[in-house]
């Protein structure tokens, strides 16, 4: 037995869930890498143990198979004190306005898988009365845009989610974290043109992660440049916003 914190990455194979995987187990954390493909996230798991000397667990999951949660939860040899939900899909906006298969896939990969094993993993902390709950969501989702309102709507969603859940959970000992990374150099962002100074590497959200978590921070833009640019970008009247080309 371990008396070191433990934290479960839901989305471990991902850039930015391999980085916060390293940022962790840096900080002495056993790690739980959640995963469809339990094979991918193997090489990682031995390079954390190897390189941290901690305890790393690999789990399969899928965000989308929402009736595999229940016994998801309950297959776990114990219950982590800090969860992170990464799991995600940008999608193509301009397939997902005439293709519901691909809209479908956007809304629950970024808005109802990720709800609902955080809800049920919030659940669980109440009744053990601690625990901190980590959903990344993202500055698209603070206003509308007619480039990515499919992503943009499913991850606003996910925000108001966590707000609620924040607010309900921390009178039982809980903290919720919701965090807003803007632009992140992975293989997801691969091809697009991305802003230099509203641009982060993915061990940058690595990093901000375990410092919300350690400081119980409510939420977090990544890079502080993007509260500036949403606060200027939601006050906008929406004669104008809606001319934008972006």
């Amino acid at each position: 037995m371990t008396s070191r914190k433990s934290v479960l990455v839901l989305g471990g194979s991902s850039d930015i869930g391999r980085a916060t995987a390293r940022a962790f187990a840096k900080a002495g954390y056993d790690v739980g890498l959640a995963g469809r493909d339990v094979g991918a996230l193997e090489p990682d798991a031995a390079d954390l143990r190897a390189r941290y000397d901690v305890e790393v667990g690999v789990h399969t999951f899928d965000v989308l198979d929402t009736a595999s949660f229940e016994g998801f939860v309950a297959g776990l040899a114990a219950l982590p004190d800090v969860v992170i939900s990464i799991v995600g899909l940008l999608g193509v906006q301009e397939s997902a306005q005439s293709d519901l298969a691909q809209a479908t896939a956007i809304m629950r990969s970024n808005y109802e898988g990720p709800a609902l094993i955080l809800g049920l993993f919030a659940e669980k902390f109440l009744g053990r009365g601690s625990g901190t709950l980590v959903g990344v969501s993202s500055v698209a989702g603070d206003r509308g845009r007619a480039s990515n309102y499919v992503y943009g709507s499913a991850k606003a969603g996910f925000s108001a989610f966590l707000s609620g859940l924040r607010a309900r959970a921390s009178r039982g000992g809980v903290h919720v974290v919701t965090v807003k990374p803007g632009f992140v150099r992975t293989r997801m962002t691969e091809g697009m043109k991305l802003i230099g100074p509203l641009t982060v590497e993915a061990p940058v959200v690595g990093a901000a992660i375990l410092r919300a978590v350690e400081s119980k921070t409510d939420i977090v833009y990544v890079s502080g440049r993007w509260r500036l640019v949403m606060l200027i970008i939601k006050t906008l009247p929406e004669a104008v916003f809606k001319k934008l080309k972006f």
